[in-house]
């Protein structure tokens, strides 16, 4: 069956592109949390600067470049061979990863969020080309196989490179290191990309928009005349919006909720990433390589069940006593409850998603299919804001992490109709 997972990881249209994805996002997540302990631990205090301010404004200046350029870099992806453009981005990347690596050298924290903010373009760029051309190279019935592997190497990708950053930035010899780690990454991202095949452009004769509002504006009203992508697309930004919301608060919600460390934090991204890799893979099987959305509903459902069920299974009040590590954590059995939470939680979240990327795929022109991307990207970036800016003004009313999570169990709630509804829609309209 040409929908099986691991034939088409053996096949020169899709490897080459999962190899040039893993790595950029392994080499981004390095850099990101590497720059944010250094940050915190050293420079801050060294430079007379506020460490909070710092690392919370580095996450503000990545994904600026998302609003910025996604627009334009979906013109561009429509406009030429997506293959020969990712040459171009990952040749772009060694160039920022070697100012990187000069600016972990030099430790001045204003560089570092320069070069960030450069990391972040380079990765607007290449967002629209990563989705857009999957369709280009893979079969309709191999769509949700590919995206059920980029998902899960992304996750991945995430989790191992933001642990390296942190367990290599501070070690002995830690900034020579991570420094030759990024430039190597980098280059090696580039080797792979050239062995990615042609791609032909979509609409050659495109008129590339270099006013960045007006085309952000553009690709987001043209999205709005495809309701059942639309539908899609925003279904994709809630999931980024709870799966950033998850991450970011793992260390609060440990700390706070649980008394316990950074090994338990770790052992929340572990479980988190693995599950979401997991479901994404799962979700081929129980579709057979069909774009459908049949279990996206359902998947919904179970966000809620299990997010909501993580603020039952939180303490009262945080057992006392000093930190607890990840050993003593699995240990106690009150704890299984919440590992079997986030475990399920994730495992749903990996059945949500790829069934919604390849309807986003499918169901557009192939003409503007990168400007799709590109709103798709704009919106993502746009709700990972909004969560951030909503958590906090929720925190400073008193609400806990574990009530947070109860929040979006509710949330999800009008997700789980929106996702009946684009069910309909496709049924209607084959």
């Amino acid at each position: 069956m040409t929908h099986r997972l691991l034939p088409l990881l053996g096949r020169r249209r899709f490897l080459p592109l999962f190899a040039t994805q893993f790595l950029g996002a392994f080499n981004d997540n390095l850099f990101k949390n590497a720059l944010a302990i250094l940050v915190a631990y050293r420079l801050a205090e060294a430079q007379g600067l506020d460490g909070r301010l710092l690392v919370t404004l580095a996450g503000g200046v990545f994904i600026l470049p998302f609003f910025l350029f996604s627009a334009t870099a979906g013109h561009l992806a429509d406009r030429y061979d997506k293959a020969r453009l990712i040459r171009l981005v990952k040749a772009a990347e060694i160039g920022v990863m070697s100012l990187g690596a000069v600016a972990l050298w030099i430790g001045d924290a204003w560089l570092l969020l320069g070069v960030l903010f450069l990391m972040g373009a380079q990765s607007a760029f290449f967002g629209p080309l990563k989705y857009g051309i999957l369709p280009d190279h893979l079969a309709p019935d191999e769509l949700i196989a590919g995206n059920g592997l980029i998902e899960m190497g992304t996750f991945l990708a995430i989790l191992t490179g933001t642990m390296a950053g942190a367990l290599l930035i501070l070690a002995p010899g830690g900034i020579p290191l991570v420094s030759s780690l990024i430039v190597g990454l980098a280059v090696l991202g580039w080797l792979t990309g050239r062995a990615v095949p042609p791609a032909p452009a979509a609409e050659p004769g495109l008129r590339i928009s270099w006013n960045l509002a007006a085309a952000t504006w553009r690709v987001l009203r043209a999205l709005m005349t495809e309701p059942p992508v639309a539908l899609a697309v925003l279904g994709i930004s809630w999931f980024w919006l709870l799966g950033a919301t998850f991450l970011v608060q793992f260390p609060n919600y440990a700390k706070d909720h649980l008394n316990a460390d950074e090994s338990v934090v770790t052992l929340f991204l572990t479980l988190f990433s693995v599950g979401i890799g997991v479901g994404s893979l799962l979700c081929n099987r129980l579709l057979g390589g069909r774009v459908r959305v049949t279990h996206v509903p359902l998947a919904a459902v179970l966000i809620s069940l299990f997010a909501g069920d993580l603020y039952f299974a939180t303490p009262a009040v945080a057992p006392p006593g000093d930190l607890i590590g990840a050993a003593g954590f699995v240990a106690e059995p009150r704890n299984w409850r919440i590992l079997v939470d986030l475990a399920g939680l994730s495992l749903a979240g990996g059945l949500y998603i790829v069934p919604l990327y390849a309807v986003m795929q499918t169901r557009t022109e192939t003409r503007h299919r990168a400007r799709t991307v590109a709103a798709n990207n704009i919106l993502n970036a746009l709700f990972m804001v909004v969560s951030a800016v909503v958590a906090g003004a929720l925190f400073a009313q008193g609400m806990t992490v574990a009530g947070l999570f109860l929040g979006l169990a509710l949330a999800n709630l009008a997700v789980i109709a929106m996702t009946v509804r684009l069910r309909r829609m496709l049924i209607a309209a084959p």
